[in-house]
């Protein structure tokens, strides 16, 4: 282990606090006026190369593999120097221009009048058929996610700086209060389907009021979380569980990120034993790839995995029936997270992806259930903890 996790205990405690002030309001005055004065300048620079009768541009970072280093230092991902122009009187690219244009206009508009838009709403509010001619603005909704992408790595502002947001995907119960856009949500008694975390959870939206609890539990579905919900586990073991239902949305992150840093909370991950499972827990853990730029506010360098084992299959005894064939892609992915630096130097990682490739076939969380249908929340994931049996 990289760094050694205080092993949670079962009992009450005095509750934590936050560590700095999660008021907020003024630090979040002071993005948005950042932010516009970043999109004015990206607007002012095309307009001022347009009177110059010289051919418009915007400068776009590359978000991509070959731009995207590891920071040993950090333990984060982080985005590169290497960047390309979008020009206007390119017939390649004067699409994406125009749509880079539109959409920063439409943020504009959100952060100028405090409002929020979701992704969705992003794409109807761009979405017209240009005058003269038969083209529309986007074809599909991915067009515009992805310049939105662009745009925040362009101003250097993340999606929710921008004002947007994405659906809601992700729950969590557990012995903490909070406040959620100025209402008072206790997180012990959210019932059978808990707290909706929301896209946005940046602190001028969400603040910790009390928290008594140890640890966080991140399972990788609902269905998971579910059993944990319903079996109390987080009140047994005094712990936060959450879930993203399946890749967490930058929400889940961001908040697993602030409960981590502002509260001091160990990150535990239970996760399916297969290739997607392991890149769930590195876009957790080091961050995303496509989206390096947001891995300062996103990754969660301590998070631990606590997921399914290839070793597991013998070591708790477990039936042929949970075995699930790797495919020739599950394969293919597995060799490449291997090859990540950040998998790549740790011996523990090699042997577990190597044991993944022998084994011939992954396996899911909810394959305990074979054992008895609490033995994930009673058996498994107990004795884990206490052994401090988990992959860093």
């Amino acid at each position: 282990m990289a760094k050694k996790t205080a092993k949670p205990t079962t009992g009450t405690k005095p509750a934590r606090t936050p560590t700095r002030s999660t008021a907020g309001s003024r630090t979040d005055a002071a993005k948005s006026a950042a932010t516009l004065k970043r999109i004015n300048e990206v607007a002012g620079a095309v307009v001022k190369t347009s009177m110059a009768g010289r051919d418009p541009f915007v400068v776009i970072p590359t978000r991509s593999l070959s731009n995207t280093s590891y920071n040993r230092s950090k333990r984060i991902l982080e985005m590169g120097s290497a960047s390309q122009r979008r020009n206007l009187f390119n017939l390649g690219q004067a699409k994406k221009f125009m749509q880079t244009m539109l959409l920063a206009k439409g943020c504009k508009d959100l952060i100028e009048r405090d409002k929020t838009s979701s992704l969705r709403g992003m794409f109807y509010a761009g979405l017209h058929t240009i005058e003269g001619t038969k083209e529309k603005t986007f074809e599909d909704q991915s067009e515009s996610d992805s310049i939105l992408e662009d745009l925040e790595v362009t101003l250097e502002s993340l999606r929710e700086e921008l004002h947007v947001y994405a659906d809601k995907r992700g729950d969590m119960v557990g012995n903490i209060t909070l406040i959620d856009n100025g209402d008072e949500i206790d997180c012990r008694r959210m019932g059978s389907g808990g707290y909706g975390i929301p896209s946005i959870t940046e602190p001028r939206v969400i603040q910790f009021k009390k928290c008594e609890a140890e640890f966080v539990l991140h399972v990788e579905k609902n269905t998971v979380w579910q059993r944990f919900n319903e079996d109390k586990f987080w009140k047994k073991h005094n712990c936060i569980l959450t879930h993203g239902n399946g890749q967490p949305p930058r929400g889940v992150r961001r908040l697993l990120q602030r409960l981590n840093q502002e509260l001091g909370l160990p990150i535990y991950c239970l996760l399916d034993c297969d290739p997607w499972g392991h890149y769930i827990y590195s876009v957790i853990k080091q961050g995303s790839i496509s989206l390096a730029f947001e891995s300062r506010r996103m990754a969660v360098p301590d998070a631990k995995f606590l997921g399914i084992r290839a070793m597991d299959y013998d070591r708790y005894k477990l039936s042929d029936d949970v075995q699930i064939a790797l495919t020739d892609r599950d394969r293919t992915r597995a060799k490449q997270i291997a090859e990540y630096p950040w998998f790549a130097e740790k011996k523990q990682w090699q042997k577990e992806i190597q044991a993944l490739l022998r084994n011939g076939f992954k396996m899911e969380v909810e394959s305990l259930i074979t054992k008895d249908i609490s033995y994930v929340t009673e058996v498994y994931v107990p004795d884990r903890l206490k052994a401090e049996d988990w992959l860093d």
